[in-house]
């Protein structure tokens, strides 16, 4: 069985390159091929979608080089914040946010100059949606799905949710705000017509889907989709599920999802993000950890890290993820947030304040 965790190879076809081998294609393989995939590979794609198959979702003009004219009288006609994305993966940094009009177009041309590279050949100019956020994921055979739980991840570097968004500094699972009753709305309004659309659209979609949600006053609207599970909420989704995972992979392959149950524990569970000091933009790696034996009450998955003579080093930006269970919110953010402070190294940087806002 092949499970494809990241979004690259998903975009670049790796689903179809099994499916088009006498070898390959009878193995189970759990993510969509390309045609899927660009719901995550193309924003400017996934907006047209959602409109198509009314998803709420918020207003926006695709930009290229070609109606720039257009696209900076549209952003000027935009009420502040601007939310400017980029078409592409951009590896979680492709959106950017400003209250500044003058810095909007700014960005607009760097985008469009290759920021992003190809990912910035075409950029989206969004209606800033207000409210709290919150990642719902689906486990699809094409027909059927299955619910995972939801989750709350944190995206901007600094406390109170300020600076640069990141790949994510840190989640909560499960999300208070996501009762039975909005949950309701998340399942009639935005992932069955996501199902049906593609279905619709002739596409056999075999994975998962992220579902980016903004909830505003209990009303939810698709911010985006991922055509993976996301990160970090996985390391607080997947701790939850007392379903064996494998058995649902199982039964998405064979298409026999309808006849799945899935069960979750009732617990939080927090995960908190350390990452390399300067993380969004520049940093330095080759920095030792340490700490590791003093751990307790947490798992530790490592992202950014080398293993070099016995030793942990950073390798990254985003460089651990330490998670913790707990009967409540505060017992899992204290077990978090003690390995935190346990772990040590060099301009080693993580936000005190996941969870917050719930």
């Amino acid at each position: 069985m092949v499970m494809v965790g990241p979004e690259a190879p998903l975009v670049e076809g790796i689903r179809d390159f099994f499916m088009a081998d006498d070898q390959l294609k009878d193995i189970p393989f759990i993510g969509p091929d390309k045609k899927g995939a660009v719901l995550e590979g193309s924003k400017d794609f996934s907006k047209q979608f959602m409109l198509k198959y009314g998803i709420p979702t918020a207003a926006y003009f695709t930009v290229t080089d070609k109606n720039l004219t257009e696209g900076l009288e549209y952003l000027r006609g935009m009420k502040a914040p601007y939310v400017i994305k980029a078409d592409g993966l951009a590896a979680g940094k492709g959106v950017l946010i400003t209250e500044n009009l003058q810095e909007a177009e700014g960005i607009l041309h760097e985008i469009l100059g290759g920021k992003f590279g190809a990912a910035g050949s075409k950029v989206v100019l969004e209606e800033f949606l207000k409210g709290i956020e919150v990642s719902v994921f689906a486990l699809t055979d094409g027909d059927s799905y299955v619910l995972l739980p939801e989750a709350k991840d944190y995206k901007r570097i600094g406390e109170g949710d300020t600076g640069l968004n990141t790949g994510g500094m840190g989640a909560i699972s499960p999300v208070p705000f996501a009762t039975p009753e909005f949950m309701q709305k998340v399942e009639d309004r935005v992932v069955k017509p996501t199902i049906e659309g593609l279905k619709a659209e002739g596409i056999d979609y075999r994975g998962f889907i992220f579902f980016g949600l903004m909830s505003d006053n209990g009303e939810p609207s698709v911010i985006e989709y991922n055509a993976r599970m996301g990160d970090p909420e996985t390391e607080v989704v997947m701790p939850r599920l007392k379903t064996d995972l494998y058995d649902l992979f199982e039964a998405a392959g064979k298409q026999e999802l309808k006849n799945a149950t899935t069960e979750f524990t009732n617990d939080t569970v927090v995960t908190v993000m350390l990452v390399s000091g300067g993380y969004p933009e520049a940093y330095e790696n080759g920095k030792e950890i340490t700490g590791f034996e003093n751990l307790k009450e947490v798992t530790v998955f490592h992202a950014g890290t080398k293993l070099e003579n016995g030793k942990v080093y950073t390798a990254g930006g985003r460089v651990i993820a330490l998670t913790a269970h707990g009967k409540n919110k505060e017992e899992a953010l204290a077990k978090s947030f003690k390995a935190a402070q346990t772990l040590q190294f060099e301009k080693k940087n993580f936000r005190s304040d996941i969870g917050f806002d719930l």
